[in-house]
């Protein structure tokens, strides 16, 4: 079981929960980034710098993730390829992607970004909140229980 984070995108506050949960667990931690990061000290957290490029950082995640693995991204389409291998699929809201709705989410994505290329403002995610935070961390706590017991 390794916990594989998207982390250009990924928050903050989301990122000092898994720290957290990974250190606490015993429970393998990977950033995948473009831009070098600072991780807190433990032999849990470790990073991956990818080269600067279009969906770099998703390839590397997509050709490692093992079945049991839980990715952390907003990336929808990536959310689809870590599905397809057999891994799990956690957003920085605390939404939990499954088979059974991904295909949906990524219809919707694909449809919001023909809006914005046609020229139509849809605006933007709202801020991460502290309702976003906790449903996070119950996701990622059930995600961790559940391992646990395999």
């Amino acid at each position: 079981m390794t916990i594989w984070v998207d982390a250009d995108a990924c928050p903050v506050a989301v990122k000092e929960i898994l720290y957290r949960a990974a250190h606490r667990t015993q429970i393998p931690a990977v950033f995948v980034a473009n831009s070098p990061l600072r991780l807190p000290p433990s032999p849990w957290l470790s990073t991956r710098q990818v080269p600067k490029g279009f969906d770099v950082a998703d390839h590397l995640i997509a050709t490692s993730v093992v079945v049991g693995d839980l990715v952390i991204t907003g990336d929808i389409p990536l959310a689809d390829l870590v599905i397809s291998a057999g891994g799990e699929a956690l957003n920085p809201r605390g939404e939990v992607y499954t088979r059974e709705t991904i295909k949906a989410r990524l219809g919707m994505r694909n449809f919001m970004e023909e809006l914005r290329s046609a020229g139509v403002q849809t605006g933007g995610p709202a801020p991460l909140n502290q309702a976003d935070r906790q449903r996070f961390a119950n996701a990622l706590d059930r995600w961790l229980q559940r391992g646990k017991l395999s």
